[in-house]
């Protein structure tokens, strides 16, 4: 026996295969890099504090959800440009500022329903072009957004 090997049952030899690639040519292991990403947020206020993280990181952009929708002259990626609020809701929630998801409308909603005026109606592309409107005016900055998502997110916790 040598003083390099390694008692191991007999089932794990099995089960392991030799060409794992964590596995080095001597029968050692080295350590393998995992990347995790960060879990996506699963209530409304989680979803609202990370778009008011994304929107504070990447800046508010008015007139549309970003800049250069269609790539024609920038290569930056969606997640990684200004966005609108609800942009920034989406891309929070589904991992892209275009993709829609039952969360990110509930969240709109909730925002479009917490703003001063009131929506004319309540369908879902109403509640988006209210937050929209809202974060379209004039002089609107990242600042004002983030404040509202996040005092819109933790309402409940100075409620009680």
């Amino acid at each position: 026996m040598t003083t390099n090997s390694i008692a191991r049952s007999p089932h794990s030899a099995q089960s392991e295969p030799l060409t794992s690639p964590t596995n080095l040519p001597a029968g050692g292991r080295r350590p393998a890099l995992v990347l995790l990403s960060a879990p996506r947020p699963a209530t409304v206020p989680s979803a609202l504090l990370a778009a008011a993280r994304i929107l504070q990181t990447n800046g508010l952009w008015q007139d549309d959800f970003i800049p250069d929708p269609f790539d024609r002259q920038m290569t930056t990626p969606h997640a990684s440009r200004p966005m609108s609020i609800v942009a920034a809701i989406r891309c929070a929630v589904a991992g892209d500022p275009g993709r829609e998801s039952q969360l990110a409308d509930t969240a709109i909603g909730y925002v479009a329903l917490s703003l001063d005026d009131e929506p004319g109606r309540t369908d879902t592309f109403s509640l988006r072009t209210h937050v929209e409107n809202w974060g379209d005016e004039p002089g609107r900055t990242t600042d004002d957004a983030v404040a509202l998502l996040e005092r819109l997110a933790t309402s409940s916790e100075r409620a009680a």
